[in-house]
C-alpha cells in the first residue's frame, strides 16, 4: 500500500474512530442511567431491595466516569429549572455608603439608577456615576461625600469609583462561587450556571422540580450575625419621635425636611395637666394582668415563641382616650380613635409591652401599651410585636430617609424570622420586632461546619454550627461579657432566636432554631457550609420545563432529523448515483465529528446540548449536502465538455472550491456574530453552526475526495448521475 492510499484511509476512518471514541461515554452514560432507573423502580417497587447496590457495585465507577464526559442535554430536552438570578448592585452601594451619610439626593440617585438599569441592558455603575453627576453634583455632592476607600490617604471621586467597581465585580464573581457551592451540595446532576451581562447569573438545573425550595436555596443572602439585643427605651422614645415628626410634617406641610426633623427630636416639655403617673398605672395593670398576659409573660421568660392577638387601632385609641390624662378632652368622643391614629402613625402599627425585672409582662387587661409622648416612656425593657399587614406600613415609613434619621444610627429594628402568631382565617400573622445593635459582635465568616439537627427537649429541628479558633475565642468573650443579656442570631436580617446567655460559651458551638421543618433546616445547612453572599441576589426569572416536554423534544428532534437525513440520502443517490452514496457516507461522518467536536467543547464551557443546537445539526445536513452538490455539478459540467473522469474531478473540485468558501466563510460570520451577542439557545445554535460550518469544509472537500480516489484506483466505477461513466 502506497502513502497516498495509506493516508486516505486515516482521513476516512480517523474521524469514524475518533468519533465513536469521544461519543462512548455518553452512550454508557445514558444507557446506565436507563439501568440505574430500572434499579431504582425494582427497589422502590420491593422487587428487589438490593438492585440499588447491586448496581453500584457493578457500574458505579463507570456510571460516575462516563457522566463526567458526556455530552449534557439541555433543559428543554430533559426538563428541569431555568432560573435568572441578578445582583443587588443599589442595596451594595447602599451598605457601602456611610450609613449617617444617606439623605434624600442619594435615595434621588439610586432610585434613577434602578429604574434606568431595569429598562437596558447596561452596566449598573456607569448609569449610577451618570445619575450621581446630574443629581448629586449640581448640589454640592462628591463621591466621597457618601463613600471612603479605607487604608488611603487623600480619597478622590476616582478612587471611589475603582473601589466601586471591585466590590461590584467581586460581589458577582462571589456570588457565581457560592451559589455553584449551593447547587453542587444540594446535590443537582450536571447544572449549568453561567455569568450573562454585568450582573446577572443564569442557571440551568437539569431534573430540579421543586421551585419554592430551590427558590429558598438560591436567594438567600446567608449572611449570619451575631448582635446584642437592645429593646429598652431608647428605641421606644424614638418611636415616639418619629410619631412627632409625621404629625408636625402632616400639620405643616410646606415646612422643610430639616425644620420638621429639629422639631421631631425636640424635647417636649410636659404640661403639669397632662402628666401621667406612668408607674402607678403600670404598677396597678401589673396586679390585674389577665389570662392572656401570664400566657405572653411565661413564653417569654422562655425566650419561646409567643403567640398575641392583633389589637385593633380602634381599641387602642380608646384606651388612650379614656386616661385621665388625655389630651384630647376637647375632642369628641367619635372623633378620637381616628385623632390618636393620626399622632401616632408609627405606634399605632405596632403592639408594645414593657417587661418587668423579671421579664414579665406589664399589661392593662392584656393591651398593648399607650402613651402619648416621648416623656412618658419609662425605662424598661420592652417586647415589640407587629402583624404582617403593620409590617408593611411600618417598613415603607422607615425606607424614608428623613424618618429613619431619627432612630440611633447604633440601633437597628428587624423582624423574626417566623411569625408568633396567625389570624384564625390565615390572611394575618403577627411577628415579633426586635432592636439590636447594628454593628455585629461576630458574623458567619468563623462558622466551619454547620449541620441540620433536632432539639432534643423540644424535638424542632435546629442547625448547629461550629466556629474556627479565632470564631471560639470571640464567642467565648462576647458570651463571657454579656451574661443574663440577649444575643440574636440574626440571617439576612431576620431575627431567628435571641435567646439569654446564661454563661460563658467556649468551645465555638452555637446552635439556631425557629425552623419550621428539617428540610428547611438542611436548606439553611447548605447556605451556611457554601458562605454568604457579598450583595443580595434576586430571581428576576424563572421558568419549569416538564420531563415529558423534554422527552418530547428529543423525539421530535429526532425525528425531524431521521426524516431530514432519509431525503437527504434518497435525493443523493438517486440524481447522483455512485458519487451521491459517497456524499452521504460524508454526511454521516460529517454529524458525527460535530457531536465529537462539541462534546469537550461542551464539557469545558460548562455548556449543554439544546434544541436550537439540534435544529443547528439538521440545518448543516442540509449545507453540507449543499457543499457537494457544488463539486458534483462542476466535475458533471466538466465531463460534458469532454473532459476524463479524472480531469474532471480535478477540476470540479478546484472550481467549486471557491463558491463553497465565499457561502461558507459568510455563514460562519453570522455564526460568530450570533455566538458573540447572542445568549443560552442563541449561542447553542450558533456554536453548531460554526462546528458543522468546519467539518462540512472538511468532508466536502477531504473525505469525500478520498472516497472518490480510493474507488478510482480499485478500478471500480465512478457515476455523478451522467448517462456515462469513464474510469480513465
Amino acid at each position: 500500500m502506497n502513502s497516498k492510499k495509506f493516508w486516505r484511509y486515516v482521513t476516512i476512518i480517523g474521524p469514524l474512530l475518533a468519533g465513536i471514541i469521544i461519543l462512548w461515554p455518553t452512550y454508557t452514560a445514558y444507557d446506565l442511567e436507563r439501568e440505574e432507573q430500572e434499579a431504582q423502580n425494582r427497589a422502590i417497587n420491593g422487587k428487589d431491595s438490593t438492585a440499588l447496590a447491586t448496581f453500584e457495585n457493578l457500574h458505579g465507577e463507570t456510571y460516575r466516569t462516563a457522566k463526567l464526559n458526556r455530552i449534557k442535554l439541555g433543559l428543554d430536552l430533559r426538563g428541569g429549572m431555568y432560573v435568572m438570578m441578578e445582583v443587588a448592585v443599589d442595596t451594595l452601594l447602599r451598605e457601602t455608603a456611610a450609613r449617617e451619610t444617606i439623605d434624600e439626593i442619594f435615595d434621588e440617585v439610586i432610585k434613577a439608577t434602578h429604574n434606568e438599569a431595569e429598562a437596558s441592558s447596561a452596566d449598573y455603575l456607569d448609569v449610577f456615576f451618570a445619575n450621581f453627576d446630574r443629581i448629586a453634583r449640581p448640589k454640592g455632592k462628591s463621591l466621597i461625600s457618601y463613600f471612603d476607600v479605607p487604608g488611603v490617604q487623600d480619597v478622590t471621586d476616582e478612587k471611589v469609583k475603582t473601589k466601586l467597581r471591585d466590590d461590584v465585580n467581586g460581589a458577582i464573581d462571589q456570588a457565581l462561587e457560592v451559589i455553584r457551592q449551593r447547587i453542587d451540595k444540594f446535590g443537582v446532576s450536571e447544572p449549568s450556571i453561567s455569568k450573562q451581562g454585568s450582573r446577572r447569573i443564569v442557571l440551568e438545573l437539569p431534573g430540579v422540580n421543586n421551585e419554592k425550595e430551590m427558590r429558598q436555596l438560591l436567594s438567600t443572602t446567608a449572611r449570619l450575625e451575631f448582635k446584642l439585643v437592645r429593646n429598652n427605651a431608647d428605641i421606644i422614645k424614638a418611636l415616639y419621635r418619629i410619631d412627632e415628626y409625621l404629625a408636625r410634617s402632616s400639620k405643616k406641610a410646606n415646612s422643610t425636611v430639616d425644620t420638621a426633623i429639629a422639631l421631631a427630636d425636640s424635647t417636649i416639655k410636659a404640661d403639669s395637666s397632662a402628666k401621667v403617673d406612668t408607674a402607678k398605672n403600670i404598677a396597678n395593670a401589673s396586679a390585674k394582668k389577665g389570662k392572656k398576659v401570664a400566657k405572653l409573660a411565661d413564653a417569654a421568660k422562655k425566650g419561646d415563641t409567643t403567640k398575641v392577638d392583633s389589637t385593633k387601632v380602634d381599641s387602642t385609641a380608646k384606651t388612650a382616650a379614656a386616661d385621665s390624662a388625655d389630651p384630647y378632652k376637647k375632642v369628641k368622643d367619635a372623633d378620637k380613635p381616628k385623632r390618636y391614629q393620626q399622632d401616632h402613625q408609627l405606634t399605632t402599627l405596632l403592639q408594645i409591652f414593657p417587661l418587668d425585672q423579671e421579664g414579665r409582662f406589664i399589661s392593662k387587661n392584656g393591651e398593648p401599651m399607650l402613651l402619648y409622648k416621648e416623656s412618658q416612656v419609662p425605662d424598661l425593657e420592652y417586647v415589640i410585636y407587629v402583624t404582617s399587614k403593620g409590617y408593611a406600613k411600618f417598613k415603607e415609613l422607615m425606607s424614608r430617609t428623613d424618618i429613619s434619621r431619627i432612630v440611633p444610627s447604633d440601633l437597628q429594628l428587624l423582624r423574626s424570622a417566623k411569625p408568633f402568631n396567625v389570624s384564625k382565617d390565615g390572611r394575618d400573622t403577627t411577628y415579633a420586632l426586635w432592636c439590636v445593635l447594628a454593628a455585629p459582635q461576630l458574623t458567619g465568616e468563623y462558622i466551619t461546619d454547620a449541620r441540620a439537627s433536632s432539639d432534643p427537649m423540644s424535638n424542632q429541628p435546629v442547625v448547629m454550627m461550629e466556629m474556627d479558633q479565632e470564631g471560639s475565642e470571640k464567642w467565648a468573650d462576647i458570651t463571657g461579657k454579656n451574661i443574663k443579656k440577649k444575643i440574636a442570631i440574626v440571617l439576612d436580617d431576620q431575627v431567628y432566636s435571641a435567646p439569654v446567655v446564661q454563661n460563658k460559651i467556649a468551645g465555638g458551638s452555637s446552635q439556631i432554631t425557629g425552623m419550621d421543618s428539617p428540610e428547611e433546616a438542611r436548606l439553611l445547612e447548605i447556605v451556611l457550609k457554601a458562605g454568604a453572599l457579598k450583595a443580595p441576589v434576586k430571581i428576576v426569572e424563572e421558568r419549569l420545563v416538564g420531563p415529558s416536554l423534554g422527552e418530547d423534544s428529543i423525539r421530535r428532534g429526532l425525528i425531524a432529523s431521521g426524516i431530514a437525513f432519509f431525503l437527504v440520502i434518497l435525493f443523493m443517490t438517486m440524481y447522483y448515483s455512485t458519487a451521491g452514496i459517497v456524499a452521504n457516507l460524508a454526511v454521516m461522518i460529517n454529524v458525527l465529528l460535530i457531536l465529537s467536536i462539541m462534546t469537550p467543547v461542551v464539557i469545558a464551557g460548562g455548556g449543554t446540548l439544546t434544541l436550537p443546537g439540534i435544529a443547528g445539526i439538521i440545518l448543516t445536513i442540509g449545507m453540507a449536502v449543499d457543499a457537494n452538490i457544488l463539486v458534483f455539478e462542476r466535475v458533471r459540467e466538466e465531463l460534458s465538455k469532454g473532459r476524463t473522469l479524472r480531469a474532471a474531478i480535478d477540476e470540479g473540485f478546484r472550481r467549486a472550491l471557491n463558491a463553497i468558501l465565499d457561502s461558507n466563510t459568510t455563514s460562519f460570520m453570522t455564526g460568530m456574530i450570533l455566538f458573540l451577542l447572542g445568549t443560552g439557545p442563541v449561542q447553542g445554535f450558533a456554536l453548531t453552526l460554526m462546528i458543522g460550518i468546519l467539518t462540512t469544509l472538511f468532508t466536502a472537500f477531504v473525505v469525500s475526495r478520498a472516497m472518490i480516489e480510493l474507488m478510482m484506483a480499485s478500478g471500480k466505477p465512478v457515476n455523478f448521475g451522467q448517462p456515462i461513466a469513464t474510469a480513465q
